[in-house]
């Protein structure tokens, strides 16, 4: 049971999101009644690098809850601050990971920015990634003369080869017409925006060494099948983001070649050469992706600053896109002692912002992401570290994976999942503190506003698939977790059917159209039913968070408004007689909303009123609660 003090950066408890800098925002505080007297209330802040101190005034009780109230001062565009609480003689420190008795480093202060604010519809999202050589075939895409570096595939008898020489170049034939034609698909899942992976010509079939930046790969269907498939995306309401890879080009790419062994060029500043242009950085060491030099002027107008930048001209009339994921946006602009990378997603941003100040823009992040996402650059993130990877953690099987000491020689057919690039055969096993735990070390260094709007991915392209590293039922807790947590719920093509993969290219499955042997689990109304709700009830959308609850098989939380809040459960095991103080939970009864598997909340009166959890597992329910009233 988790009673602590709390706030968060919902409405609830601060006065106005988006701040001009120099402005006096209200903040709140809550303290539950059983934490006991308390002798005074403060807001820390830091002005100028040195701590500020706020004194916070009681506003009343409401539900078992004292409500305290002071003023923080935007004296940053990034303002940090955290609460001190003085009870019991003794001093409580709360930040964006929890309560503390001691003093805590400022790395983990709530954030509040004063930067323009993310387009509303962004974390309002429900996102459906598509990797276009894989997710549907138009007749088309039969009459396509295929270039000399593909190894024709069939769709439905072809196995996909999760690792060895031919993988990048196994090529299925899915094309942009043939996303079009499954736009109902996409649309019953309660998608909200379509993401698509490169478009780009290139010389593999994931498209992320462009050969060009300029123009949808022919394979696909050319510029004209981009131009369909966005104007039928559109008409349905929906919205349509691309992939844009700011790190590296394609060694096929046309500004490579002409400066490559050509010290002369003019694009020869626009990668990391030798003095002789023979030799050259690329991504991770793979000689087909080099690595652009963002310290070139040029580079920055060719694919940022002008009218017709890379950048620029796919948000443009006739494409129309509606934003870009940014690929390895954490390894933009840096190399060695170069760091260009917060400087690179500015020009970005504000590029964007001036062809369309309501598009997207998030960028990958796979590791510790919050330093680069502080609002002012990428509105959100595409990371694992504080819900992919602890999520896996604590559905994983019982007992350690066990290293793998020599992968040096891999079998012939991998049987585990891939762990994020750890050594290891799949996820180790963690209990649901732990979970906790990770989920908020990671996630406290976001402000609030971009918290809304990373995505919460169970797994996407890049990663083995969810069901291969969970237990069986898991990936049903998963997905209800991603779509309650705080965050964009990000759908990767094929979950919906139970699809499996060791890792990220063999996750790359063909979809299962016309061969429903292949569909392992069908989730479709699962994904339908949670989008719908996330939809319909404003606390899973703008609530804030506070958790009551993370111990061994069993995770709980409530989103709360002021309109209505939801409590979630979720359990890995069978468990009974978690008991929630009522007070913790919320004012009035939980009223059941949805579920999967069984999880039944019961309210009694034993020294106090409480909310008794008890269910099977895996499992997960929802329940309805009255809206958080504040006191004036």
């Amino acid at each position: 049971m988790i009673s602590q003090p709390h706030h968060d950066g919902s409405p609830l408890h601060v006065g106005d999101a988006v701040p001009a800098l120099g402005a006096r925002v209200p903040v709140r505080l809550r303290i539950p009644s059983a934490f006991g007297a308390v002798d005074g209330v403060w807001v820390r802040s830091i002005r100028d690098a040195e701590p500020h101190f706020d004194a916070a005034v009681p506003l009343g009780e409401a539900d078992g809850w004292a409500w305290w109230e002071a003023e923080l001062t935007l004296a940053t565009p990034v303002q940090n601050y955290r609460w001190l609480v003085r009870s019991g003689g003794r001093p409580h420190w709360i930040n964006a990971e929890g309560l503390f008795t001691r003093d805590v480093p400022d790395a983990q202060d709530f954030r509040l920015g004063t930067f323009e604010p993310t387009p509303d519809w962004v974390h309002r999202s429900v996102m459906y990634q598509i990797f276009p050589d894989r997710f549907a075939r138009s007749a088309a895409a039969g009459g396509r003369e295929l270039p000399d570096w593909a190894i024709a595939c069939d769709w439905d008898s072809t196995d996909v080869v999760g690792r060895g020489p031919e993988t990048p170049y196994q090529f299925y034939g899915g094309d942009l017409d043939g996303v079009r034609e499954k736009l109902d698909h996409v649309q019953g899942l309660g998608a909200t925006v379509i993401y698509l992976t490169p478009m780009f010509p290139a010389r593999s079939n994931h498209r992320y060494d462009a050969s060009a930046f300029s123009g949808v790969d022919p394979l696909l269907g050319g510029d004209r099948a981009f131009i369909d498939l966005i104007e039928e995306i559109h008409a349905r309401g929906l919205k349509v983001i691309g992939d844009l890879t700011t790190n590296h080009s394609g060694d096929a790419h046309e500004w490579f070649r002409s400066s490559f062994r050509r010290p002369g060029a003019a694009e020869s500043e626009f990668y990391y050469f030798s003095e002789d242009n023979s030799r050259y950085v690329a991504w991770l060491g793979v000689p087909s992706l080099p690595k652009f030099n963002w310290n070139s002027p040029g580079l920055r107008r060719r694919f940022i600053l002008d009218d017709d930048s890379m950048v620029s001209r796919w948000l443009k009339p006739p494409f129309n896109l509606d934003g870009w994921r940014i690929d390895v946006g954490n390894m933009t602009g840096r190399m060695g002692a170069d760091d260009l990378n917060h400087e690179v997603a500015s020009l970005i941003r504000e590029q964007m912002r001036r062809i369309n100040p309501d598009a997207m823009l998030l960028a990958e992040s796979t590791s510790d992401a919050a330093r680069d996402f502080q609002g002012d650059t990428w509105q959100g993130a595409m990371t694992y570290t504080n819900f992919t990877r602890p999520l896996w953690q604590w559905l994983a099987a019982d007992g350690a994976p066990g290293v793998v000491l020599d992968p040096v020689a891999p079998p012939v057919r991998q049987t585990w999942p891939d762990y994020f690039g750890l050594p290891q055969r799949g996820p180790d096993r963690i209990e649901g503190e732990d979970f906790l735990a990770t989920h908020l070390d990671f996630a406290a260094g976001f402000p609030w506003a971009v918290r809304l709007a990373n995505m919460n991915a169970i797994d996407t392209h890049d990663t083995a698939r969810a069901a291969s590293a969970v237990i069986p039922g898991g990936q049903r807790v998963g997905v209800a977790l991603q779509f309650t947590l705080p965050g964009i719920p990000m759908v990767f093509m094929g979950d919906e059917f139970g699809l499996k993969g060791f890792n990220g290219e063999d996750s790359r499955t063909p979809m299962p159209w016309s061969d429903p042997a292949r569909i392992l689990e069908d989730l479709r109304p699962l994904y339908a039913e949670l989008a719908g709700l996330r939809g319909a009830l404003p606390a899973l959308m703008d609530g804030g968070i506070r958790w009551l609850h993370a111990e061994g098989d069993v995770l709980v939380f409530v989103r709360e408004h002021a309109e209505g809040s939801v409590l979630v459960a979720a359990s890995r095991a069978a468990f009974s007689g978690v008991e929630l103080p009522a007070e913790l939970v919320g004012a009035g009864a939980p009223s059941p909303l949805w579920s999967t598997g069984r999880i039944d909340a019961a309210t009694r009166d034993a020294q106090g009123p409480v909310v008794v959890l008890d269910g099977d597992g895996p499992a997960a329910a929802l329940w309805a609660l009255p809206g958080v009233c504040v006191p004036s």
